[in-house]
């Protein structure tokens, strides 16, 4: 029987294949395709991207990595339900893909990365930015990726794609293994036509699967919690790609258990909520800690125990660990007793499993007080406005302007962050009552994603108010994409921390008995000239943007309204303390001090190091 074929090149059908796919909802699943072209893509992919520009849209960014990072932003924002895909030439194009990919990697977030690659055919061979392998003539740069993608693939022939795009559907849309994928195609090949299957291009809409805990490992799981007198939650970023907000809350509630928050679970559950301790682990809030410490049996839903919530094992003490997670990688981790399912089906089998068990109620009622206390503190630390004369403002502060400046939209702004003093203080002190609002990527902690990831979160979520704080470090690693929002349209309000340097590093480096060195401007090798005395409002506002600079609090918050009532990208600069931070809560990390020193600084750190080490759970 003869099948109905249409003849496309391979770069053709690809785009015609994304253009095609749909979520249940309707929806396409891929929100656009970011592309900055060159050879390698721009005569293959670009041809086609231009065919179908109607209905698969293509964004032109000015930083590989930043188009990248605006890609994942947008499918966290979307809580993994669709995604976009990333063109580039082939050498330093691609390459600046890596770190991108190696965050979703780390993050468990979909993104499709389509690098252009070398000759198939070897005819012109070396190619301009051809990295040449002496021993592997099938070596390119794009080879790079294979250790940060879920699914790597290199394209020779067109109708490879036949196989290797469902797999690679497989991979971007299943909960277990979701994660970039790479496929890495041929200057040459993108060229090439074949007669492809009609039905090819008429894919059933995605269906993203919840998997069912198995009845064996609920009963242990109930078991081990049965046991327990004393028990805790920490909720990681699975509970909000599980869409299990209203389950963990449930279980909560139905067993009076607290319920503490990592950088990607949090807005799992409303800052208000009664057992809702807050943050966990080294940047985690006293209440969060002082229940962790003390409890005797530790929930952990859709997280991969990083080692800032865990305190490098520290933490926990020696408390049973029950782990619920789609992944099994992450479910096995710390020796937990295992739930290899999706946190929403895994905590509702597992509150059936437990009818009528209930945490002690001293334990309920000292979690509900050390809550309390914290919330009020919360208040207290961002409540303050006016400052010492001549004294700089702390990262708390200038979040409580920011978060005084949501008061009329409770809920539906979005604040975004990613590296530096920031994500701690934020993951202590900003309240979000709904899941989304906390849009802080710190698994792989990546200086320079903020305005790029704050542009995905706004074309995922138009209507939303999208905040993004980021420090100078950060922004002086990458700004560009502030351009790419006033030339999209696209609004941000970002608020940027100048503290003149690294100062959550310079901190580090002094707790670690290091002298100061080569992180503020002040501590570094310097011509004549000094440091740079930088304007960025002045930078700001030389890409389009609105701009202004904030003296003090009280015009912060104004200039916030001002930022708020624009319909323009605003940047908003304000000079930060970069020594003073927020000294409650938080909790030991493990950075490895030298053994033998000059210094007496460094030898009384490795003293207190090699002791903090006697309390990690091995």
């Amino acid at each position: 029987m003869n099948r109905a074929t249409v003849r496309l090149t391979a770069a053709q059908a690809l785009v015609r294949w994304m253009a095609a796919l749909r979520t249940e909802s309707g929806e396409r699943l891929f929100g656009g395709v970011w592309a900055i072209f060159g050879h390698g893509n721009v005569a293959g992919i670009g041809e086609a991207l231009h065919a179908h520009r109607d209905d698969l849209p293509t964004y032109r960014a000015h930083n590989e990595q930043a188009m990248a990072h605006a890609a994942i932003a947008y499918a966290k924002a979307h809580l993994r339900r669709r995604m976009m895909a990333c063109t580039t030439s082939i050498g330093p194009g691609a390459t600046n893909l890596v770190t991108a990919a190696a965050l979703a990697h780390v993050n468990r977030l979909p993104v499709l990365l389509l690098p252009g690659d070398v000759f198939v055919s070897r005819a012109p061979d070396p190619v301009l930015q051809q990295v040449e392998d002496f021993h592997d003539g099938t070596v390119s740069a794009n080879d790079c990726f294979r250790p940060v993608s879920r699914y790597f693939d290199r394209i020779v022939r067109p109708d490879q794609l036949l196989a290797a795009l469902p797999r690679a559907l497989h991979v971007l849309t299943d909960a277990a293994l979701c994660g970039p994928v790479t496929i890495a195609m041929p200057q040459d090949v993108q060229t090439m036509a074949f007669d492809w299957p009609v039905e090819f291009f008429a894919p059933a809409p995605v269906r993203f699967a919840a998997p069912a805990p198995l009845n064996e490992e609920i009963a242990l799981a109930a078991q081990a919690l049965a046991r327990a007198r004393r028990p805790m939650i920490v909720a990681g970023g699975g509970v909000l790609y599980s869409l299990a907000s209203d389950s963990l809350a449930r279980f909560a509630a139905a067993h009076d258990v607290p319920v503490a928050e990592t950088q990607a679970g949090k807005g799992a559950i409303a800052w208000d909520h009664p057992l809702q301790l807050g943050a966990v682990g080294v940047t985690g809030s006293p209440a969060a800690n002082a229940i962790a410490k003390d409890a005797d049996c530790v929930i952990a839903v859709g997280t991969r125990l990083q080692d800032f919530t865990t305190g490098s094992h520290s933490l926990f003490g020696d408390a049973a660990l029950v782990s619920v997670n789609v992944n099994a990688f992450d479910a096995l981790k710390a020796r937990a007793v295992a739930v290899r399912s999706d946190a929403r089906r895994g905590l509702d089998a597992l509150s059936a499993a437990l009818a009528g068990w209930r945490a002690d109620a001293g334990w309920r009622q000292k979690a509900v007080a050390e809550a309390r206390r914290w919330r009020d503190e919360v208040a207290r630390i961002t409540g303050r406005r006016e400052l010492a004369p001549g004294a700089l403002p702390c990262d708390g502060e200038v979040i409580g302007a920011v978060q005084r400046s949501t008061a009329d939209s409770p809920g539906d702004d979005i604040v975004v962050c990613a590296a530096g003093t920031l994500p701690g203080e934020l993951h202590k002190l900003w309240r979000t009552a709904a899941p989304g609002g906390y849009h802080v990527e710190y698994g792989y902690s990546c200086m320079g994603y903020e305005i790029a990831g704050g542009l995905g979160v706004k074309m995922a979520r138009p209507d939303r108010e999208v905040v993004v704080m980021v420090g100078d470090g950060s922004y002086l690693m990458m700004n560009s994409e502030i351009a790419t929002s006033v030339m999209l349209g696209r609004k941000l309000t970002i608020v940027l921390l100048d503290n003149r340097g690294y100062g959550c590093i310079h901190r580090l480096q002094e707790a670690c008995g290091g002298a100061a060195f080569n992180n503020l401007f002040d501590d570094c090798l310097q011509g004549p000239g000094g440091a740079p005395d930088i304007d960025y409002a002045a930078h700001a506002r030389a890409m389009g943007a609105n701009a202004e600079h904030a003296r003090s609090i009280p015009e912060l918050e104004a200039a916030l309204v001002r930022a708020r009532a624009s319909g323009r990208t605003t940047l908003i600069s304000i000079d930060t303390d970069p020594r003073r931070t927020t000294a409650e809560g938080g909790w030991w990390w493990e950075v490895a001090v030298p053994e033998v020193s000059d210094r007496a600084e460094v030898r009384d750190a490795r003293a207190r190091y090699d002791d903090e080490r006697r309390r990690q759970k091995r």
